[in-house]
């Protein structure tokens, strides 16, 4: 149970329900109630898929490439890094899709299961085992499904000011794991010379 959240608050972190809750309500609020329900699904599948998928075939792909876990940590913690700066300098998303497609893509990926998602899912399946790591996937993206579903009263309970402030909070969270764990890789890297 430990280490499920220990591996489920890093990637809470990754995700960002907070901050992709202004972000979806831009995105659907000309939809009715059936077609939001619809995209949440799709949001929530193409999530689930694309990052279990990524979990099973990531070490493959690692192994093919000759890429140490160590090279993995400081790449994605530089890429966690470099998003969540842009995050916190960044005034909101402006490039909003408006389609019926939305659930994939852009929310499914690259916002809900991006980059920090990815590589956080890798580095925390290393830590703390496959089944914890999974779980704290699971529950997180069904928790962005609550959030989306229940988007309308959260907005109004904490307005769209609390939801950025909590997004940049999100943020700093973000890097300050990015920054442990290029810490980590340089040296898990250091350990094989």
């Amino acid at each position: 149970m430990e280490n499920f959240f220990l591996a489920f608050i890093p990637i809470f972190v990754a995700v960002d329900p907070v901050g992709l809750l202004p972000i979806f309500i831009a995105l659907t609020q000309s939809l009715d109630k059936s077609t939001k329900r619809r995209v949440i699904g799709e949001t929530m599948l193409t999530a689930t898929c694309l990052s279990i998928g990524f979990i099973f075939l990531g070490r493959v792909i690692f192994k093919i490439l000759g890429v140490t876990m160590g090279d993995f940590m400081i790449a994605g913690g530089l890429v966690l890094f470099c998003i969540a700066v842009m995050d916190l300098l960044s005034s909101g998303k402006d490039n909003y899709i408006s389609s019926t497609d939305l659930g994939a893509v852009p929310l499914g990926t690259p916002l809900l299961v991006g980059p920090a998602v990815l590589t956080t899912s890798i580095i925390m399946l290393t830590q703390y085992g496959m089944s914890a790591t999974i779980a704290s996937i699971l529950i997180n993206i069904l928790l962005v499904g609550v959030i989306f579903l229940f988007s309308d009263s959260l907005i109004k309970l904490i307005g769209e000011g609390g939801a950025r402030a909590l997004s940049k909070v999100m943020a700093l969270l973000l890097a300050a794991i990015a920054v442990m764990m290029i810490r980590k890789g340089i040296s898990q890297v250091i350990q094989l010379f």
